[in-house]
């Protein structure tokens, strides 16, 4: 497991949560009716957003499909 975090890490950029983040999932939060669960991936597309990310890749698409005007989904 520590090996493939190492291995994300030299490959990846992180992309940290800051106070832009927070801005941009509290705007997500006015913006949709979103509860629970659902809390975590609006962080994920705050992130995105803070970060100028503009598509995702997951196997959940169904969880990120209340985002589609914000970004893009493509299905692993």
């Amino acid at each position: 497991m520590i090996e493939r975090i190492r291995y994300f890490e030299d490959r990846f950029q992180v992309a940290d949560d800051t106070p832009a983040v927070t801005e941009q999932l509290l705007q997500l939060l006015a913006n949709h009716e979103l509860g629970g669960r659902q809390v975590h991936d609006a962080n994920i597309v705050a992130t995105m957003k803070a970060y100028g990310i503009t598509t995702l890749l997951t196997h959940n698409v169904k969880d990120f499909e209340r985002f589609v005007k914000i970004i893009k989904i493509d299905e692993i």
